[in-house]
């Protein structure tokens, strides 16, 4: 559309209809519901204002459509730390383009991924919160994208 504009809003002041539509084509994407009638009504709403807002509505973090995007990590020095930070990408579907890494000092190194993520097979927020759970991750958090 010519003339879109697009605006960051925080969940939590959206109208209620809105989160369900998000609700609604998530569970479709994830094959929750085979239908746009059947993912209207397991969320509580009609099918008309399913159809309304449906293609309007997009997670902020569903970045997947030809994206890169680029994680900052902290991780402390130690073996296998970064290789199994490395593996969370490899589960998810994440294409890695780049990697730096800085020398350690006191115990921890930064490092800065950039990935591929139009063919991952999970959510940001799934990746995120696997890495940032690993021994060894001080933080894990998207920098650019």
């Amino acid at each position: 559309m010519t003339g879109t504009k697009y605006y960051l809003v925080s969940a939590e002041v959206l109208p209620e209809v809105i989160l369900k539509v998000a609700e609604a084509n998530r569970m479709l994407r994830a094959g929750e519901a085979r239908t746009a009638q059947e993912a209207a009504k397991s969320v509580g709403i009609s099918r008309s204002a399913f159809y309304k807002y449906r293609d309007a509505v997009q997670p902020f973090t569903d970045m997947r459509t030809e994206r890169i995007i680029t994680f900052y990590a902290l991780l402390k020095n130690n073996p296998g730390v970064l290789s199994n930070v490395l593996s969370i990408f490899a589960a998810s579907g994440a294409n890695i383009l780049t990697i730096n890494q800085s020398i350690p000092t006191d115990g921890c190194a930064a490092v800065t991924v950039s990935a591929e993520t139009s063919a991952m097979t999970e959510t940001l927020e799934q990746l995120i919160a696997d890495a940032a759970a690993l021994d060894g991750v001080v933080r894990f958090e998207i920098l650019a994208g």
